[in-house]
């Protein structure tokens, strides 16, 4: 008699309570763009909800959607986690503070936003937001860049938007387009290199 292999632990659905309850607390003490370092550092590395890879997937998503990136990825990540009602309560928790807040530092900015003090406090946290952007992107990439296309990619969607000037939805489009069309399913048989044959060419 052969061993019965035993069956993979059924993981539990996350509680609505618990998704509004973590994304309350990033949107209470994430600063700036570092918000997305905070999101990584609660869903993958700490719930382990999400794996990078799919953190990555969301987080694209996030970028090519109007809107800001924080909120679009607090609603991406709950609807994967919880559905529509997983959605709204990430949604929820990830605005609530912000709104607060954002309302106080408004009224405080506009008494005291001509002092050398507040004009200091907000460039050293605009520098400390942009070094935990650069810090999670380095990190995501580690695990999610692979060969050279993926490097081919990047840099195109870089030179696009910062040196030729075009626009993020005229880069997303004609990058992602491409990326696409490079990375579509091969058909039975079909050799993986035959078919970026025309990105070799450009090397």
């Amino acid at each position: 008699m052969e061993p019965q292999t035993p069956a993979a632990p059924t993981s539990r659905p996350v509680s609505i309570l618990a998704i509004f309850s973590v994304f309350l607390q990033i949107g209470a003490t994430s600063f700036g763009g570092g918000v997305v370092a905070y999101l990584r550092n609660a869903l993958v590395k700490k719930k382990k909800w999400l794996d990078d890879t799919e953190f990555l997937e969301l987080m694209s998503l996030s970028n090519t959607l109007p809107g800001l990136n924080a909120t679009n990825m607090s609603i991406l990540a709950g609807q994967r986690l919880r559905g529509w009602l997983g959605a709204v309560a990430a949604m929820l928790g990830m605005c609530l503070p912000s709104l607060v807040l954002m309302i106080a530092a408004g009224i405080a900015y506009g008494e005291e936003g001509s002092r050398p003090l507040v004009t200091a406090a907000l460039r050293g946290v605009a520098a400390a937001a942009t070094g935990l952007i650069a810090a999670t992107w380095f990190q995501i990439g580690k695990k999610t860049v692979k060969g050279f296309y993926d490097g081919f990619f990047i840099l195109a969607a870089i030179l696009g938007i910062n040196y030729f000037k075009l626009s993020v939805p005229v880069v997303l489009l004609s990058v992602g387009a491409l990326s696409i069309f490079a990375f579509r399913p091969h058909k039975p048989g079909a050799h993986p290199k035959e078919d970026h044959a025309w990105i070799r060419s450009l090397q």
